[in-house]
């Protein structure tokens, strides 16, 4: 028996399981948080403030934040995607033979599952550089990766976001997982037996699109956030963040870790810092 023809057997044996806990980490916690996170990115539109004030909410958690990453976000994408790709190996379209909306979107959930994996697997390591162990990141940032820093949120994403290449992998990525999360709501409704019949599934599709295109709106907008900023906004936003920074520290919103902010802004702070200090002696 071949590798294959097992996983098919394990996965006929195990079916209803398997895709019900596939549909469920897919909306329960993955979708959740893809709400979050694109709603809080497209704060950026709202100006530097608004943004870094997320953020800085997020990075409060302190020690607790990994604990919340790994068990909220990154473990269970794991298992979601590990599971998709097995259903993808294992399940089968009728799409060569029948032409049916239906088998078309079975077809185009697959491939942008496949492209959200991609894009999100490289998402995390271009902006947080998957681990945060020194000597990786000491590798990793000179060649344009890790290039998010938490406390100066607005102008390392905005520096990140330049040129060409970034924007235009983004927004494919974020549109195709945007699909992928709409119509996963659809078909998991189908896999849970919320709408069985033909009419309750023609009034989940006007909802499932609905969402799709209002978090497709919201996912463009925190993607155009992002990639409008020239060096002038970018250097605007470094300097509202130092301000921010300073009375984040004394309100215990921020902590004083210069690992989470641009290098380039902690040399300055410490340059002023010596400057004042020439001052006093004098």
């Amino acid at each position: 028996m071949s590798e294959l023809t097992r996983s098919q057997s394990f996965f006929l044996r195990h079916e209803f399981a398997i895709r019900r806990l596939h549909s469920l980490t897919g909306i329960v916690p993955l979708g959740v948080y893809m709400v979050i996170h694109l709603t809080t990115n497209a704060s950026l539109l709202n100006g530097t403030e608004t943004f870094q004030r997320a953020v800085f909410m997020i990075h409060s958690l302190g020690n607790l934040l990994p604990v919340v990453e790994w068990g909220g976000i990154f473990a269970p994408l794991l298992f979601h995607a590990i599971l998709g790709v097995w259903i993808i190996r294992t399940g089968k379209s009728n799409l060569g033979n029948y032409q049916f909306t239906g088998n078309r979107r079975y077809v185009w959930q697959r491939w942008t599952g496949l492209i959200a994996l991609v894009f999100l697997m490289t998402h995390v390591l271009h902006l947080h550089g998957w681990f945060h162990a020194g000597f990786w990141l000491a590798i990793m940032e000179p060649l344009g990766f890790a290039s998010f820093d938490p406390y100066n949120a607005a102008s390392s994403l905005g520096e990140a976001m330049q040129g060409y290449v970034w924007p235009a992998f983004y927004l494919a990525g974020v549109l195709a997982t945007v699909y992928h999360l709409a119509n996963g709501i659809w078909t998991a409704g189908i896999t849970w037996g919320f709408w069985v019949s033909p009419q309750a599934q023609q009034r989940a599709t006007k909802v499932c699109v609905a969402f799709g295109v209002i978090l497709a709106v919201i996912g463009t907008a925190a993607w155009w956030g992002a990639v409008r900023m020239d060096a002038e906004d970018i250097a605007q936003a470094r300097a509202d963040e130092a301000i921010m920074y300073e009375a984040a520290k004394e309100t215990g919103l921020a902590y004083d870790m210069p690992e989470k902010r641009t290098p380039v802004d902690v040399e300055e702070a410490e340059n002023a810092s010596e400057s004042d200090d020439d001052t006093i002696t004098e």
